[in-house]
């Protein structure tokens, strides 16, 4: 009986130490925000739509560019300005990985697609998109994670893009401004990606 006071003693002072020293659970990785691919051609806007994970082109180093390869004649004339890239990808249980498809619009085809955050700057994603990445491929964060949009509530109307989305180097809320280059407009072209029709129109 006198024993049991210092067992509980002692395994109080060994948890201490695990959350002194940093070995308690690390906190889970968030793959929104806005993320620039490898060779800077585009950048994704990544965001949580209905319980699952999409990206959309929320920037683009050669502006006007079309979906001219889609298979769907409909859809050739589509900006890809906007267009989702990351589609409907879900949570595999107990990791840090999310799957589903990935729109390449080189070819027009979607393919199987992994996405995972390696660190809280860097998402790593196999797959094909835009005919950039084809294998494997890391993009690198320039822009904060995003909150869940109000569109996932059925909010009416425009949705405001969070005011704490911000470079960790120069605090714009916009991606576009900090890419080198000619200057991009101020105003932020894609918004929140859930409104888009083609999310917000996904069958859930």
């Amino acid at each position: 009986m006198l024993h049991c006071p210092r067992k509980s003693m002692r395994a109080t002072v060994y948890s201490g130490i695990f959350l002194a020293t940093g070995l308690a659970p690390a906190l889970a990785l968030d793959p929104t925000g806005d993320w620039r691919v490898a060779d800077g051609i585009a950048n994704i806007r990544v965001e949580q739509c209905n319980g699952s994970i999409w990206g959309a082109v929320s920037w683009e180093q050669t502006p006007g560019g079309r979906d001219e390869h889609n298979p769907d004649v409909s859809k050739q004339n589509r900006a890809t300005l906007g267009m989702p890239i990351l589609i409907d990808m879900k949570k595999k249980p107990g990791t840090d990985q999310w799957e589903g498809r990935v729109y390449n619009a080189k070819d027009g085809q979607y393919y199987g697609s992994t996405i995972k955050p390696i660190d809280p700057d860097h998402l790593e994603i196999q797959g094909c998109v835009l005919g950039f990445l084809c294998g494997g491929e890391t993009w690198t964060r320039v822009a904060a994670p995003i909150p869940p949009s109000p569109a996932n509530s059925m909010a009416k109307g425009p949705a405001k893009m969070p005011k704490t989305v911000a470079s960790k180097t120069t605090g714009s809320a916009n991606p576009a401004a900090r890419m080198s280059g000619p200057k991009q407009a101020a105003a932020d072209p894609v918004g929140d990606i859930c409104l888009l029709p083609d999310i917000a129109g996904f069958p859930h």
